[in-house]
């Protein structure tokens, strides 16, 4: 995909200040487009929102999502043609301790956003940005296809179910493929696998984790080294993502519907595998204990089933799970040796285009 479409182009994201928002918004930005990005502070401190200067470069907007008045006077004031919704609660655990807010924020920040888009005229193309922890878990050795049955076991999983239904129902009342050359607003979902890369520091996630554990030569400890995730760098779902909002914006209706970006098989691996791999690049061999502690239910067996974009949208992931994990390793010591960040980010963006160029 020319990500030269972009030049030029009014993009809203909401979720901006957070890991995936970051690297989105770094490239929209080194594309061309004018971005203009909506969130709550940095969830984390340090943030890769902080560390790249991002507020200094697009137009950042401070809000929440679940305010319905002030997101539609940021976008209608923004007035963008291209929309990326990645505002969200994205944690699992913390949604049992507060699955109030996952509700609202995932669900009704949802609602919030595409009802705004109802009364926002420049607006043409919209992708939704939701989980692949969206269908009904059946721990099955198969990848789940879009057509599969949505469910969520705990209140984020479900959040990210009822998000797809949402948008799904706003699409049918308000954005029907079949009137769209009345509201000419094209609208689609993403679900993406387990993302990793530079600039991530969420609490209770495994890299992250890992990578606070060697920073300050802790104990790692997991949870489930023995679960399957679909593994992949973070610039792989996010160059799907552009590549369905290019497809959005030219050829409208097509498009619409859900996604899902994953990885090929060969990088689906366990958690164990991909922290053995992650402590060895940190020349660590201290290994890790396992939390044998009381912890709330996870899936066993994640797998995504990514034909769909392949054949429709020439996504092809481009990096292996080795290379995804020394990208990650390399961003981590560049930050710890105080480096300019937003240069490195930009570096392994240009590094994945000019892989992307020879597929």
């Amino acid at each position: 995909m020319n990500h030269s479409f972009f030049s030029g182009k009014r993009v809203f994201i909401t979720g901006h200040t957070g890991f995936k928002g970051s690297w989105l918004s770094i490239w929209l930005m080194k594309a061309g487009a004018e971005v203009t990005g909506y969130a709550l502070e940095p969830p984390t401190d340090p943030s890769m929102f902080e560390i790249c200067g991002i507020g200094n470069r697009i137009r950042s907007i401070t809000g929440d999502i679940r305010n319905r008045d002030a997101l539609e006077k940021a976008l209608t004031e923004a007035g963008p043609e291209i929309v990326f919704h990645m505002a969200a609660q994205p944690l699992v655990r913390l949604s049992y301790d507060r699955p109030v807010e996952t509700y609202e924020t995932n669900v009704m920040g949802t609602v919030n956003l595409l009802d705004a888009i109802r009364r926002c005229s420049a607006v043409k193309a919209v992708v939704i940005v939701t989980s692949d922890k969206c269908y009904e878990n059946r721990e099955s050795f198969w990848g789940y296809r879009e057509t599969d049955r949505l469910g969520g076991y705990d209140p984020y999983s479900n959040s990210k179910a009822c998000q797809e239904l949402v948008t799904s129902a706003y699409i049918n009342s308000f954005f029907n493929t079949a009137d769209y050359d009345r509201h000419g607003i094209a609208i689609s979902t993403a679900r993406a696998g387990n993302v990793i890369g530079g600039g991530d520091f969420a609490l209770d996630r495994l890299v992250p984790d890992i990578i606070k554990s060697i920073i300050s030569g802790s104990q790692l400890s997991i949870r489930n080294p023995r679960a399957v995730r679909p593994w992949q760098h973070v610039m792989e779902p996010l160059y799907g993502y552009m590549a369905l909002a290019r497809k959005l914006y030219l050829e409208g209706p097509a498009y619409s519907g859900a996604w899902n970006f994953g990885p090929d098989d060969e990088n689906i691996k366990t958690v164990d595998w991909i922290a053995q791999r992650l402590l060895r690049l940190f020349g660590k061999d201290g290994g890790y204990v396992q939390d044998n502690g009381s912890n709330p239910h996870e899936t066993s067996c994640l797998k995504l089933d990514s034909t769909k974009a392949r054949q429709l949208l020439g996504f092809s992931p481009r990096l292996d799970i080795d290379r995804a994990l020394q990208l990650t390793t390399y961003w981590v010591n560049a930050f710890m040796d105080k480096k300019d960040m937003l240069s490195v980010t930009l570096d392994q963006i240009d590094e994945y285009e000019k892989i992307g160029s020879k597929v």
